[in-house]
């Protein structure tokens, strides 16, 4: 049976007027448009508990008792992998037996919900303290420091690889459409490696890199690259260059050439891409590329290259800007990773 609409508590408030004034149940129905059953219900509620409004409904019991649900809100609150199928013999041990779907919805009003874990870099206790320690060393920076440094990293872009979430709108039964799936191939169908560099005032340059990198290789790049990028952003006196701990880029011989070149070089704790605000970059390039579907590995260079020289300046600047928010995140997180 369909489910009436239920009264306004105006209409319900005429019913009871009218009855006082002295007219019947069947005259108020006919008057209001309401049923004769549904006019005598709202009278019989306003002389036992005069009002009108919905009166709290009882519901089913919860299976769960207030004690059990602590029980399971504790323990996944210590172990957030626990599984369904353990809290149900848990409780199913404490004389509760319940469904694993009734164990979802109490979590849930508890305020916990299954998620897939994120993926982050493994995180030593050496990593964590290097993290915190950068964190409150520069978090009273100003931000004139930050929009003097030069930001820089390297990604692999797949031509047939998950660079980007892909969301379409699209007819009940059409998911396998051609125009609502995403062509994959095995291995992602080839990949091109990209090396760049940005600062608050814009992107530098993108270099793609044809071989495996190594030391030589990556001094080669900076040598040709880094100060052509510094002259076009107009950077300052005394520009800070940031990469991280690659090996390529701590080793001796690296150290020596920057040292020798007079670069000034931001000390970087390990284990840290949500401290470089290039990863934003990258995911914003990869979404680009990837809205423009390349079909070969030459068209898939090309439109990395188009696609970050379209990026906006005021892109680049507002990543600078809200750099301090990152080292906030950081501390307040302990010196794990962070959203960012």
């Amino acid at each position: 049976m369909a489910k009436t609409k239920e009264l306004s508590k105006d209409t319900r408030n005429k019913i009871v007027d009218l009855q006082q004034a002295g007219k019947t149940e069947s005259a108020i129905g006919k008057q209001l448009g309401v049923k004769k059953s549904t006019v005598g219900a709202i009278i019989r509620k306003w002389k036992t508990y005069k009002t009108t409004d919905n009166l709290p409904r009882s519901g089913a019991p919860r299976k769960i008792s207030p004690r059990g649900v602590k029980m399971i809100t504790r323990t996944v609150s210590k172990n957030p992998r626990t599984r369904r199928g353990d809290l149900v013999n848990d409780l199913q041990r404490a004389g509760t037996k319940v469904t694993k779907a009734t164990i979802s919805n109490t979590l849930r009003r508890q305020g916990l919900k299954s998620c897939s874990a994120r993926r982050v870099p493994l995180l030593k206790p050496v990593h964590v303290r290097a993290r915190l320690k950068f964190a409150r060393e520069h978090l009273d920076d100003p931000e004139e420091d930050w929009e003097n440094v030069i930001w820089s990293d390297e990604t692999k872009i797949e031509l047939f690889g998950k660079n980007s979430a892909c969301r379409v709108w699209r007819r009940k039964n059409a998911e396998l459409h051609p125009k609502n799936t995403i062509p994959t191939v095995k291995h992602g169908g080839g990949n091109i490696m990209l090396w760049g560099c940005f600062s608050a005032k814009g992107p530098g340059r993108l270099i793609c890199v044809k071989e495996r990198m190594n030391g030589a290789m990556y001094r080669e790049i900076l040598s040709k690259n880094l100060l052509p990028s510094a002259r076009a952003l107009k950077m300052k006196h005394g520009w800070v260059f940031q990469h991280d701990n690659d090996p390529k880029h701590t080793a001796r011989a690296m150290k020596e050439w920057l040292h020798k070149k007079h670069f000034k070089v931001l000390e970087w704790p390990s284990q840290s891409p949500d401290l470089n605000s290039i990863e934003n970059l990258w995911r914003e390039l990869k979404i680009r590329v990837a809205q423009r579907q390349p079909q070969n590995i030459t068209a898939l260079e090309e439109i990395c290259m188009e696609e970050w020289a379209k990026l906006p300046a005021t892109v680049c600047k507002n990543l600078v800007a809200t750099y301090r928010k990152r080292l906030t995140s950081v501390i307040a997180n302990k010196g794990y990773i962070t959203k960012y």
